[in-house]
């Protein structure tokens, strides 16, 4: 058995109080959309989780903090033949998620309510085919960059899991955050596609604009679109 690493988690895991619809969603839904045993209680041996027994087959997709998952249930409609693992510790997130799976009645998606470092954890070697990190929070103080998700706590896992030549995508309105993801990525082996300044500052032809960048844009920032390849 494993021992437990010490880990620290920093973020919100709940706001207000869930209520109706919203509640009896993770009440009836959530148990039934694990990606499979991922937390410690139920995996402490950490056995990797059977992706092709939980998706069928298909190729799989990661999206690291889906936010209220509007990106996610529209890749999952989009691409039905792929399966999408959602990782998101913030309950609220993923209670509006469950409803807009219910709406769009999709069977191809998995969520984890929790730290994205724990589905790396049981995850294979070289098993997913894309990855998202969409406006990750930005941890704005300097002495708190050590946070942020583009770091080689969370970069050296992602890289693990990936296949290699798959997309991992960054999205993100804050400059300092660009900067330290075109510093740390690549470090990571990866390697960031873009050739001139349109490849950043271009959308991917399969966006889903989030509620998360309609604020930022609101607010006068300026959305970047950062792909890397996994070498």
């Amino acid at each position: 058995m494993n021992a437990r690493p010490h880990r620290n988690f920093y973020g919100r895991r709940k706001g207000h109080s869930l209520k109706g619809a919203q509640a009896r969603y993770v009440q009836e839904d959530l148990a039934a959309l694990a990606p499979g045993a991922v937390s410690w209680d139920d995996n402490p041996d950490r056995t990797p989780l059977d992706l092709a027994a939980r998706f069928g087959g298909r190729d799989v997709w990661l999206e690291v903090g889906f936010g209220g998952g509007e990106h996610m249930v529209a890749q999952a409609v989009a691409n039905r033949d792929v399966g999408i693992i959602g990782a998101e510790p913030y309950i609220n997130g993923v209670a509006m998620l469950l409803g807009k799976l219910r709406r769009a009645a999709v069977d191809n998606v998995a969520i984890h309510p929790g730290d994205a470092r724990d589905v790396f954890d049981v995850l294979p070697d070289a098993s997913i085919s894309r990855a998202f990190l969409l406006y990750p929070d930005p941890w704005p103080k300097v002495r708190h960059h050590r946070r942020r998700f583009v770091t080689a706590e969370h970069l050296e896992p992602l890289a693990r899991v990936l296949k290699p030549g798959s997309q991992f995508r960054v999205a993100t309105d804050i400059p300092d955050y660009v900067r330290q993801t075109l510093l740390e990525v690549p470090r990571h082996g990866f390697r960031w596609t873009a050739d001139r300044a349109a490849d950043w500052r271009t959308p991917w032809d399969d966006w889903t604009r989030t509620r998360y960048e309609a604020k930022a844009v609101r607010e006068g920032r300026v959305p970047h679109y950062l792909t890397f390849v996994r070498l």
